[in-house]
């Protein structure tokens, strides 16, 4: 049986529709995890794809935002190895190097040698940077926030503590 509606809810919405479908060919199945999946995985592409067009207009990608937001979250002096970026962000070093290279030619960040490590270097964020990332963070909690219009506080916190529990059994 597919999971059932909730009181407060849209009363259908297109992941209804897929286990709807399995239940008719298959009712053995216990679709709620499809549903719940379902529409993580929906909620996802959607917001991903709402945080590209944000961030889009102050000339960078996601993946260039969260480059530049480590950075700005690592506190003063705003400088990290590339080793700790790539680190932080689960990239392979060659990915973390073209995202470095346009940032850099953007006047994003800048590379610098490292001082403890001849071999190493320190990636720096720019005043320019700065800026763009502080308006460009804001602009993309606001897509966040216009998103969870449709819950009060209470769920919010509900939600969150219901999605940080479903994450922690991930494996």
């Amino acid at each position: 049986m597919t999971e059932p509606t909730p009181a407060a809810g849209p009363a259908k919405d297109p992941v209804d529709a897929i286990t709807d479908q399995w239940f008719a060919v298959r009712p053995d199945l216990e679709t709620t995890p499809m549903a719940v999946f379902g529409r993580i995985f929906r909620i996802s592409k959607a917001m991903g794809d709402a945080m590209e067009r944000a961030y889009a207009r102050y000339g960078i990608a996601r993946g260039e935002f969260d480059v530049v937001a480590t950075l700005r979250r690592s506190g003063t002096p705003y400088t990290l190895s590339p080793r700790e970026l790539s680190a932080t962000l689960m990239l392979t070093t060659g990915g973390m190097t073209g995202r470095l290279d346009k940032l850099e030619k953007a006047g994003l960040l800048c590379r610098n040698p490292d001082p403890d490590d001849r071999r190493g270097l320190r990636v720096t964020i720019t005043d320019r940077g700065l800026a763009l990332i502080d308006e460009a963070v804001a602009a993309g909690l606001a897509v966040q926030r216009d998103a969870l219009t449709g819950l009060d506080e209470e769920e919010v916190a509900a939600l969150t503590v219901l999605l940080r529990k479903v994450l922690a059994g991930v494996p």
